[in-house]
């Protein structure tokens, strides 16, 4: 018992007494939980990976340093000092540098992150990128790449300066942070360019993504009224059918980028968006009702028992025009003009086995699953047969993108041999 005239002794640090805490509760383990232990707290508060005998033989001589030091120093040394010590005479703390957790975690941000956009940067596209094709080779599936850049981009940053461009960028970010799947990697790789990773996704879903992407920030800077049409293109490339390396597929992905924005920007008559183009239709002749219901409930298949769809080479007999008899000129009828570039198989996404789903109505009563979704329509279906009104405003709920208002106009109608009752409808702009 101390007397009374003698000093208390100094409180040890809350960190110091967790230490001496933890020695006193390793000394009751035996030798494989003590180094089991050990390997992961060594891991944790130094980043090294070192076997299990290696950490319990640190740790018996942290524990002698410890008690040789406060002999010579005749005062307690703490096992942190000793510690300390150890880890440097064994070599693993060459040149050791004192940081607080928080800052060591702010800087590895930093360091991977892109400060105006929030997205990761290009040093670790690079890294992020080798890795998926490795996870992506051992397990057998699909990894799409997306290439995007902001089209007439640098006449926001002429006409309004850079701060309503940094104000560009930062939407592209909230649109690719939205859209994404948690699975999934958005990074920034230049000034309006943009790079994800689709991990299990094939060319269809990654096309899919892509418009949608693209249709998304379209409408969410419409708000900004900068007199420039802003949109965005994209390049799909998807391993291994495009390529099994990493420069393999980011040159498909520039290659086809660059190619889809030739086409679809030098045959505007100004110089407008890809999005412009999209959803501007080329004139056609004019067609009867019927025609029109017909070609419109082909574009929007879903799984099920109704009859196959015709051939292409069938409906453009159907289409072509009877010759007039009575007089010698025929109607020509052109060919839709196509502004993608890609098969017609990667323009429709079956939702069959996702839990997507569709509100119907302004109050929102009545929902229906998504079967099909397509760039043009969506397929639904109800429980049982009702009621529906020529055009329709919906609420769709897809897994990996954000909740989407429509208008949509029902073309064909289906009843299932279960009671239930299908509808094909047409986006309406």
């Amino acid at each position: 018992m101390p007397s009374p005239g003698a000093p208390a002794p100094p409180r040890l640090p809350i960190e110091d007494c967790y230490l001496e805490l933890l020695a006193d509760t390793l000394e009751g383990l035996n030798t494989l939980a003590r180094g089991q232990f050990l390997q992961r707290y060594f891991r944790t508060i130094t980043h090294l990976d070192l076997g299990e005998a290696q950490c319990v033989q640190l740790w018996e001589e942290m524990l002698t340093r410890r008690r040789e030091l406060s002999e010579h120093m005749e005062r307690q040394i703490s096992l942190k000092t000793a510690l300390m010590d150890v880890l440097t005479f064994a070599g693993l703390f060459r040149v050791p540098i004192l940081i607080e957790y928080d800052e060591l975690k702010k800087l590895q941000v930093n360091a991977v992150t892109d400060s105006l956009t929030g997205l990761y940067n290009r040093r670790l596209f690079g890294e992020s990128f080798e890795k998926e094709i490795n996870r992506a080779r051992r397990y057998g599936s699909p990894l799409g790449l997306v290439i995007l850049d902001l089209h007439r981009f640098k006449e926001v940053n002429d006409k309004h300066g850079h701060p309503r461009g940094d104000e560009v960028l930062r939407a592209v970010a909230t649109t690719l942070k939205k859209a994404l799947r948690t699975s999934d990697s958005a990074f920034r790789i230049g000034g309006d360019e943009f790079a994800l990773l689709l991990p299990q996704a094939d060319a269809a879903q990654a096309l899919a993504l892509s418009r949608r992407v693209g249709t998304v920030f379209g409408e969410s800077i419409g708000h900004f009224r900068m007199g420039v049409s802003v949109s965005m293109d994209h390049g799909v490339a998807t391993f291994p059918q495009d390529g099994d390396l990493a420069d393999e597929l980011i040159r498909v992905a520039d290659e086809r980028l660059y190619r889809l924005k030739h086409e679809g920007h030098s045959k505007a008559p100004t110089s407008s968006s890809r999005t412009e183009l999209a959803s501007t239709p080329t004139p056609e002749p004019a067609s009867t009702p019927s025609e029109r219901q017909s070609s419109a409930a082909r574009t929007i298949p879903f799984e099920s028992k109704r009859p196959p769809e015709k051939s292409e080479t069938a409906i453009s007999s159907m289409a072509a025009p009877a010759t007039d008899t009575s007089t010698t000129h025929t109607l020509a009828i052109p060919p839709p003009a196509r502004v993608y570039s890609v098969p017609r198989k990667a323009e429709r996404v079956s939702m069959s086995g996702t839990n997507a789903y569709a509100v119907l109505g302004d109050q929102g009563v009545r929902r229906a699953r998504v079967l099909d979704l397509g760039f043009g329509g969506v397929a639904l279906e109800l429980e049982s047969q009702e009621e529906i009104p020529e055009n329709i405003l919906a609420v769709l709920h897809v897994p990996i993108l954000p909740p989407v208002r429509v208008n949509l106009k029902p073309v064909w109608f289906q009843s299932t041999p279960q009671g239930a009752y299908r509808i094909g409808c047409a986006f309406v702009s």
